[in-house]
């Protein structure tokens, strides 16, 4: 049962490291030792936080590592179970 949708990781970041401190991405992205282009995509949701990303992460926003990759999976798991029905899987053990 799906309880609420959680945010993309890169709205956190949008929101809670980028605005706060008026960073651009451009900015944020030399900073954290990545292209514009990848943080322009985790920024817009179009892709994920890996863990190199989340160390990065961790290192520039005095944060931890784990919190951004859990963020990312409860975003992945929600995103998976929103499809389950969708999927075509026979049970393999009893009831």
């Amino acid at each position: 049962m799906l309880m609420y949708k959680p945010p993309h990781p890169g709205e956190i970041i949008k929101e809670l490291c980028l605005e706060p401190l008026e960073l651009s991405v451009t900015a944020a992205a030399e900073a954290l030792g990545v292209s514009r282009k990848t943080l322009s995509s985790i920024v817009n949701g179009k892709a994920g936080i890996s863990p190199e990303m989340a160390v990065r992460l961790s290192i520039a926003f005095n944060t931890s590592s784990q919190s951004w990759l859990n963020q990312q999976t409860q975003y992945d798991l929600y995103q998976a179970e929103s499809r389950r029905g969708e999927l075509h899987v026979k049970p393999l053990c009893a009831a």
